[in-house]
C-alpha cells in the first residue's frame, strides 16, 4: 500500500505540478495547503495599468514633456544668444550718422553758412552743460547710467502698451537708440531689431556710458533740418549748446520724443503737449534730484526763435566758403579731401556789420539800377573786398549776385585787367628806388612828364617802339606826376615804367602783395598800364600795404578753425617793410590828390580822408576804383561777362549809361560802403612821411618836360597835396555818373580813365561844383575828346 495520500478520487497527480486549470478543482478554504498556493500566486501577478487619456486629456502635456521642452527652449535661447553675439560685430558707422556740415561763422560766431546737405556739428559731452544732460537722461532714459544696455523689461511693456492701444510706444534705452541712429537705420524690422540688441550688449561691454551718450546726442534728430543737439540750439536758439539754459535744454529734450510735432512755432496748436512734455522733463529731474524744486518753480518755457530758411550757400554764402576753402587749402592748413569729411568750425575775420552794408552799396549802386529790359545788364558782374589796414583782417567780401545763379566769385577770380589801378605801384617803385628819367631827374610827385597822345616811349638805347595812346586821344603836354595820376595819363607811366625798369615795377607790385603768378605780370613798360590780371582781393590787400605805411603782410581770411573741440594751428601772420615808407606815404599823398580833385572824387562820399585810384580794362570790359582811408582799404570792379558764353564783354550801354569808368559806380559803391562801415567810428587823419622834393610843386613848361632839362622845382608849397587840378573842370554834363580822365592803354590797358566829372554824394550821377582850387597853372594844351561812349584806339 502506498505511504502517499490519496485523492479523493483515488487518481495520484505528478508531485510538485500545479493543476493546469486551478478552477476545475473544488477549493476550500479549510485547506491549508490550497491557501498558500493561492497566496504565491497572487504575490506574481502584474499591477494594474493607468487608465489611458481621452478626450481633452489627451491635449494637455505633461509636466515631463512641460518641461522637458523648457529645457529644450532653454538650450536654444543660451545658444542662440552665443552664436547671436559671436556672429553679429559692430558695424562701422552709417554714413549718414557721420556726415556732418562745416559750419562758417563771422568773427563775432554768428553763423555765414553750412555747407553740405546734413546739418550737424558734433561736440564733446564736456561741452554740454551738465543740466542739459540731465534734461535729456530725464525725458529719455534716467536710468541710463545704472541699467544694461537692453532694458527687456521695459521692451515688453512697451509691446503690450503698443498692442493694448495705448499708443505705438518705445522700449528702447539711450544706447539702443544710439545704435539704431549710428550704426544701423530707422526701418522698423525684425532683423533691425536682433542687429539693435546684439550690437547695443556688445558695445555696452566695449565702450564708456560716456562715450554712447556723447555719440547718442550728437546723432539725434531734433527737427528743423538739426541732427545732433549742437545744431538743435542754433535752430530753436540761435546760440551754441554751451549756452543753452536749463528751462531751454529741457525743450531741446521734450524733442526727441516728437522731433517735428513739438516744435510749437511750427506747430502752436501743440502747445498744449509741448507743455506737458516740458513739464514731465523737469519733474523728473526734480525726483531725480539733478534740479531743485526751487529752480523748478521759477522757470517759464523758453519759446524757440523763428524758423530761420536754409542756410545753403545762396547769396553770399557760397562765395565765402568757397574763398575761405581756397585760403585753407591754399596755405596748407587742411587739404581738400579731408575738409570734405566735414565737422570742422571755421570762424572767419568777417565782421557781418560791414559784410552787410558792402552787399547793400553794391545793390544800391549797381543791382537796382539793372534791368531785366536792357541786354547789357545781363553782363554786370561785381566784385568787392575790404580789409582792415592794420591787421589785414578781410572783413568783407562781395562775390557776385547769387553763387547758385554765378558761381564764379568775383573777388577772387584773376582773368580781369585791373587797367589804371596798377599805376600807383609804378610809382611807388620810382620813388622806392630812387629812380630819374631819362635826362636824369629825381621823379617826384612834381616831376614834369611830357603827357602828349601815343608819345613813343624812350628807353636808354632811344626808342622802344612802344607809344601808347591817352583816353580819347587827349594831348596832355607838359605835365606833372601827380597831374597824370589825377588824370590816368597813360603816355608819362608807360615812360615812367621804362624809367623805372619793368622788372623793378614787376618786383615792387609784387613786393606789395600782388601774386607773382598773376597773369599777364610781365616786365614790358605796358605793365603800367594794368595789363596784368590780378584779382580784386590782389588788389585789396597790395593797396592796404601802401596804407599801412609800406609795411606788408598777407591778408588773414580765417581765425579759427576746430574739429572735436581741438584747434588746428593757422598760418602765423607777419609783416614786413616792402618798401620805404616814404615811398608808400608819397603815393598816398598822390593818391589823396585823385580823390580831392582827380577821377576818384566820387569817393569823397565817405567823408573821411581817403585816398584812391581809378581804372578801366581795354574795351571798357572792367571798370576798378581802389581805395583806402587810414584804417580801411577796399576795392570794388565792376566786369562785364556773357553768362550763357562766359566771354568778356565791354560795359558800353549797361546800367543804363554810356559807359561805366572807375570813378563812377566803382567809387560810388566805394564811398557808401566805406561810410557806412566806418559810421560811428573816430575819423582817422593821414599821417605821411614823404620823400623829399614831394612837398614843393612846379608849373610844367615845355622845357623843364623835355629831355635834358633839370626839371628843378621853382617855387615850394605847403605839405598838403593839390586840392584841385591845374586844368580848368569840364563843364559837359556827366553821361555815366562819374567818368575819369584819360587814360586808353595800348596793348590792352586803361580804357576808363577819362575825362573828369565831379559828383557830390548823393544823388547818382549829381554833378558836383569844383572845391575852390588854387591858382590854376596855365592848362597844356589838349585835343577835342573823342565822342563819349567811343573805345580809345589801340595799336
Amino acid at each position: 500500500m502506498s505511504d502517499e495520500p490519496q485523492q479523493p478520487n483515488g487518481e495520484h497527480e505528478p508531485r510538485g505540478w500545479d493543476p493546469r486549470d486551478p478552477s476545475a478543482h473544488g477549493s476550500n478554504s479549510g485547506n491549508s495547503g490550497n491557501s498558500a498556493d493561492q497566496g504565491g500566486e497572487a504575490g506574481r501577478a502584474k499591477k494594474p495599468g493607468r487608465p489611458k487619456r481621452t478626450g481633452w486629456r489627451r491635449a494637455v502635456p505633461t509636466w515631463r514633456m512641460a518641461l522637458g521642452a523648457l529645457i529644450v527652449l532653454a538650450l536654444l535661447l543660451v545658444g542662440g544668444f552665443i552664436a547671436g553675439y559671436q556672429l553679429v560685430d559692430i558695424p562701422p558707422a552709417n554714413a549718414s550718422a557721420t556726415a556732418q556740415s562745416n559750419v562758417y561763422l563771422y568773427k563775432d560766431g554768428s553763423v555765414i553758412a553750412r555747407s553740405g546737405e546734413v546739418n550737424r556739428e558734433n561736440v564733446k559731452l564736456a561741452q554740454v552743460p551738465l543740466n542739459v544732460q540731465h534734461a535729456v537722461l530725464a525725458a529719455e532714459d534716467r536710468d541710463f547710467y545704472s541699467e544694461r544696455a537692453v532694458d527687456l523689461t521695459a521692451m515688453v511693456r512697451a509691446a503690450w502698451n503698443t498692442l493694448a492701444g495705448k499708443g505705438r510706444q518705445g522700449g528702447s534705452t539711450i544706447t539702443q537708440q544710439y545704435v539704431k541712429n549710428y550704426y544701423l537705420g530707422q526701418e522698423q524690422t525684425i532683423i533691425r531689431k536682433i542687429k539693435e540688441f546684439f550690437i547695443a550688449v556688445k558695445l555696452n561691454r566695449e565702450e564708456p556710458k560716456n562715450q554712447i551718450f556723447e555719440g547718442y546726442l550728437n546723432t539725434s534728430y531734433f527737427g528743423r533740418n538739426a541732427y545732433g543737439i549742437q545744431a538743435a540750439a542754433q535752430a530753436y536758439y540761435g546760440k551754441d549748446i554751451g549756452d543753452i539754459t536749463t528751462a531751454e535744454g529741457a525743450y531741446l529734450a521734450s524733442l526727441l520724443n516728437a522731433p517735428s510735432a513739438y516744435d510749437v512755432v511750427v506747430h502752436p496748436q501743440n502747445k498744449a503737449a509741448v507743455l506737458a512734455r516740458w513739464n514731465y522733463v523737469l519733474d523728473g529731474m526734480v525726483k531725480e534730484k539733478w534740479l531743485t524744486a526751487g529752480e523748478r518753480a521759477a522757470m517759464e518755457f523758453p519759446v524757440p526763435g523763428k524758423v530761420k530758411p536754409s542756410t545753403g550757400l545762396s547769396g553770399q554764402r557760397g562765395y565765402i566758403v568757397q574763398a575761405v576753402e581756397d585760403y585753407l587749402t591754399g596755405n596748407e592748413v587742411i587739404d581738400e579731401n579731408t575738409l570734405a569729411t566735414g565737422g570742422y568750425r571755421i570762424t572767419t575775420t568777417l565782421e557781418k556789420k560791414k559784410q552787410n552794408a558792402l552787399v547793400k552799396a553794391v545793390d544800391d549802386n549797381v543791382m537796382s539800377q539793372a534791368s531785366a529790359e536792357r541786354e547789357a545788364d545781363r553782363n554786370v558782374r561785381v566784385g568787392g573786398a575790404s580789409i582792415d589796414t592794420g591787421t589785414g583782417r578781410v572783413v568783407a567780401m562781395y562775390g557776385g549776385v547769387d553763387y547758385t545763379k554765378q558761381y564764379v566769385n568775383n573777388a577772387t577770380r584773376r582773368d580781369y585787367q585791373v587797367g589804371s589801378t596798377f599805376k600807383p605801384f609804378v610809382f611807388t617803385s620810382a620813388v622806392a628806388g630812387g629812380s630819374t628819367t631819362q635826362d636824369g631827374r629825381l621823379i617826384t610827385p612834381n616831376t614834369v612828364y611830357d603827357g602828349t597822345n601815343k608819345r613813343m616811349v624812350q628807353g636808354p638805347n632811344g626808342s622802344t617802339g612802344y607809344a601808347p595812346s591817352n583816353e580819347d586821344d587827349i594831348d596832355y603836354g607838359p605835365i606833372t606826376v601827380r597831374m597824370a595820376t589825377d588824370k590816368s595819363v597813360n603816355a608819362v607811366y608807360a615812360q615812367m615804367a621804362e624809367d623805372v625798369g619793368p622788372d623793378k615795377v614787376k618786383q615792387t607790385a609784387i613786393d606789395l602783395g600782388i601774386p607773382k603768378n598773376t597773369p599777364d605780370l610781365t616786365p614790358y613798360p605796358s605793365i603800367a598800364l594794368g595789363v596784368a590780371t590780378a584779382s580784386v582781393l590782389d588788389m585789396t590787400e597790395a593797396y592796404a600795404t601802401l596804407a599801412n605805411h609800406g609795411r606788408h603782410g598777407a591778408y588773414t581770411l580765417v581765425d579759427k578753425v576746430s574739429k572735436g573741440g581741438e584747434d588746428l594751428e593757422l598760418p602765423g601772420r607777419s609783416t614786413e617793410q616792402a618798401v620805404s615808407r616814404e615811398a608808400a606815404d608819397t603815393t598816398t599823398a598822390v593818391l589823396r590828390s585823385v580823390v580831392e580833385s582827380g577821377s576818384g572824387i566820387a569817393a569823397q562820399g565817405a567823408g573821411r580822408p581817403a585816398a584812391g585810384k581809378t581804372g578801366t580794362a581795354e574795351e571798357d570790359k572792367a571798370a576798378w576804383f581802389a581805395g583806402y582811408t587810414p584804417d580801411l582799404t577796399t576795392v570794388i570792379a565792376v566786369m562785364g561777362q556773357d553768362p550763357d558764353t562766359g566771354a568778356q564783354k565791354p560795359l558800353y550801354g549797361a546800367l543804363g549809361l554810356a559807359r561805366i569808368n572807375g570813378g563812377g559806380t566803382p567809387a560810388q559803391t566805394w564811398a557808401q560802403y566805406t561810410e557806412a562801415a566806418l559810421r560811428g567810428t573816430t575819423v582817422e587823419n593821414f599821417d605821411l612821411s614823404l620823400e623829399s622834393g614831394a612837398e614843393e610843386t612846379v608849373e610844367p613848361t615845355e622845357e623843364n618836360s623835355s629831355p635834358g632839362t633839370t626839371g628843378t622845382p621853382s617855387e615850394p608849397s605847403s605839405s598838403t597835396p593839390p586840392s584841385s587840378p591845374s586844368t580848368p573842370w569840364i563843364s559837359e554834363p556827366a553821361t555815366g555818373g562819374g567818368t575819369e580822365i584819360g587814360g586808353a592803354e595800348n596793348g590792352g590797358g586803361d580804357n576808363g580813365d577819362r575825362d573828369r566829372y565831379d559828383f557830390l554824394p548823393g544823388a547818382r550821377g549829381t554833378p558836383a561844383p569844383p572845391a575852390t582850387p588854387a591858382p590854376p597853372a596855365t592848362p597844356a594844351p589838349q585835343s577835342t575828346p573823342a565822342p563819349q561812349g567811343t573805345p580809345a584806339p589801340r595799336q
